[in-house]
């Protein structure tokens, strides 16, 4: 498909859909909303019995909010379909010669979950991208690196939305610290993918090789996912004053594809793809739908997606919805995910993320911003601890270094972290050639 024609200097890649009146969005949604569940329900072995046996039709769609009486699917139901009775399983609804693309997930949590794709879901996934792509700032004189992964991973095929756009891909891929600066260097492109942090440790790679990040190199703009750190302020602006470039968060599900949401110049959560996907957030425990601007499991319901519809389904990240009207102008709702239901830890009766402890160690000056968290349980209660890096030539004395990150923490979250261990910088072992692992969990009883 051929790139849109668009001015440089025009804001919106498609104002009809990024600005359009909130009632006119609810009105398409409902419409293609009762158009997928007929889909599913008619086309799906899955979709057929499980809401024959919830005592539900696709009849029951009248208003969006009746999506509610639908039952929910999760990873799980994922790993417990695919592959049965076909290739692709009971949740696919076309045959294996309609798909063109099939995406699976890391596995990190269990079994791999295969994400199929038609070629006309493909061509929306890419056209979506291309508009998320000039939200961010992208433009057809940029040259564009992809430093994702390209290998099963839903966002490798996403450098075709920026050949979409009309910009110069560089397909380059995970590859080696090394070969990613010699492409900075010698191509000078103007716009990089990658997670934050991976951002932050190539760009000090970078100056450990004697690169400048902000002059030896044109990134104007990085885009990070993969990771919950380009939402978290701290995170951002330290990647930023490292590079001297702007970075926007992307958010992406192999479950459906990667052009879920992005950030906007607002900077204030990511505006989520509603003209495609439709969101709800309810009780991690209960299921019960919350209001906008409550805490809870996001869900999400494709509108659009041939291959493998998904109603309902629960994606285990931890947010709110907001749709009052973005500075940018545009209307679609934005979400704004605070951590993973599986990593949440309960200690003195307060809820702690790792991305609480994240914009504390990026925040606090003197360190390197590599970090680690341990949580276990120790005389019938939570504790966790939290390991750090001092500063490149610090003569901070540790035991200095680990009373004012204890404070820190304890005046951010509300709990004092029973130990924070200090290690000289580049010791602790955290740091990612792509994404990062910071998290371990020791409880006994964490599921």
């Amino acid at each position: 498909m051929a790139k849109k024609n668009i001015p440089y200097d025009q804001k919106y890649y498609d104002p009809e859909i990024e600005c359009m009146p909130r009632p006119q969005l609810e009105e398409m949604q409902l419409q293609r909303l009762k158009e997928m569940v007929r889909y599913a329900y008619d086309n799906t072995v899955y979709y057929k019995r499980t809401f024959d046996e919830a005592g539900v039709s696709p009849d029951d769609i009248q208003t969006l909010e009746d999506i509610q009486k639908f039952p929910f699917i999760d990873k799980k139901t994922e790993r417990d379909t695919q592959h049965v009775g076909s290739f692709f399983g009971e949740m696919c609804s076309v045959p294996e010669e309609e798909v063109v693309f099939m995406a699976t997930s890391s596995g990190s949590t269990g079994v791999p979950t295969v994400s199929p794709f038609t070629q006309e879901d493909f061509d929306l996934w890419q056209d979506t991208e291309a508009r998320l792509f000039w939200q961010a700032g992208m433009r057809p004189n940029d040259r564009y690196v992809h430093g994702l992964n390209f290998a099963l991973y839903v966002g490798g095929p996403d450098v075709i939305g920026a050949q979409r756009l009309g910009a110069l891909a560089i397909w380059v891929g995970a590859v080696p610290s090394d070969r990613l600066l010699f492409v900075l260097k010698q191509y000078q492109p103007t716009v990089i993918w990658t997670s934050p942090s991976y951002a932050w440790t190539l760009g000090e790679k970078a100056k450990e090789k004697g690169y400048d990040p902000k002059t030896d190199f044109s990134i104007h703009t990085i885009i990070v996912a993969g990771e919950p750190g380009g939402s978290i302020k701290s995170t951002r602006e330290a990647i930023e004053d490292l590079w001297g470039a702007k970075v926007v968060d992307f958010f992406g599900l192999s479950d459906i594809y990667g052009a879920c949401a992005a950030m906007c110049e607002a900077k204030d959560g990511l505006h989520i793809v509603e003209d495609q996907i439709l969101v709800e957030t309810v009780d991690p425990a209960t299921g019960e739908v919350l209001e906008p601007g409550q805490l809870g499991e996001l869900v999400y319901t494709t509108l659009t997606k041939k291959a493998r519809p998904m109603i309902r389904f629960r994606t285990g990240d931890i947010g709110y919805v907001t749709n009052d009207p973005c500075e940018c102008g545009r209307t679609l709702a934005r979400i704004h995910i605070t951590g993973r239901k599986d990593e949440m830890f309960i200690v003195g009766a307060v809820n702690v993320f790792p991305t609480d402890i994240e914009y504390v160690v990026r925040a606090e000056k003197g360190l390197t911003g590599e970090y680690s968290i341990r949580v276990y349980d120790q005389d019938f209660t939570t504790k966790y601890e939290v390991s750090v890096e001092r500063a490149q030539g610090s003569a901070e004395p540790y035991d200095e270094v680990a009373r004012r990150v204890e404070g820190a923490l304890k005046t951010h979250t509300g709990v004092r972290p029973s130990k924070v261990i200090v290690y000289d910088a580049g010791k602790l072992g955290t740091s990612s050639e792509h994404k990062a692992s910071r998290f371990v969990d020791e409880r006994k009883n964490n599921g």
